[in-house]
């Protein structure tokens, strides 16, 4: 019976995500919709990928050459056009200092589990890439926390305590050691899937489960 059980059960997908990412946001729908289709399990890690790209030996994106920066664009719209996800190309407060909002993911996902954490995520990626909201001011973070039925107010001071920053830079250095140096990956085991452009190969080894 235990052995039937266990069969029955979805696989897990760590995820590995950047609060900043347009391509983070463009496959956030498809991901959460994903998961469940599969009875999957999903929990997310808004890590430091200030610190995994020189790790891993990547630029951040202000230090890329022009033609990948150009590049970038072109694919932004086309991915635009394609999903249908009506996203800002130039948000006026990109890059936002996603340090408070990923502290509040974390907080959340270690006290009150996974799909509120989520949920946050996935809200302050909308308010940046499609609203334009500058996430990084402690204003827009209360009302988008506030939006999700959660006290805003106990969020944000959980959030300042010290152990997630911790914990933030500890799934930071658990990510490299896995191999993760793009966001979003998708992790199942050993197997990273990079980019939202990959999801489609997610899906496949969802199913196999």
């Amino acid at each position: 019976m235990q052995q039937q059980e266990t069969m029955a059960m979805g696989l897990h997908v760590d995820y590995f995500a950047s609060l900043n990412s347009p391509w983070t946001h463009l496959g956030a729908a498809r991901l959460e919709a994903m998961v469940e289709r599969h009875g999957a399990t999903l929990r997310i890690y808004p890590v430091d990928f200030g610190t995994i790209f020189p790790a891993s030996g990547g630029l951040p994106l202000p230090k890329r050459s022009p033609q990948r920066q150009a590049y970038r664009m072109q694919e932004l719209e086309r991915w635009r056009e394609h999903l249908g996800i009506p996203i800002h190309l130039r948000p006026s407060a990109f890059p936002t200092d996603e340090s408070t909002a990923a502290r509040c993911v974390i907080a959340l996902r270690e006290t009150l589990g996974d799909r509120p954490a989520l949920a946050l995520a996935h809200r302050v990626l909308r308010a940046l890439w499609e609203e334009d909201r500058n996430t990084g001011d402690r204003a827009v973070l209360e009302a988008l926390i506030g939006e999700l039925g959660l006290d805003a107010a106990a969020v944000l001071a959980s959030a300042s305590d010290e152990r997630w920053a911790e914990r933030r830079a500890q799934d930071t250095q658990d990510a490299l050691a896995r191999g993760v140096f793009g966001a979003p990956s998708y992790v199942v085991g050993d197997e990273i899937f990079w980019g939202q452009d990959r999801l489609e190969f997610l899906e496949r080894r969802l199913a196999r489960a």
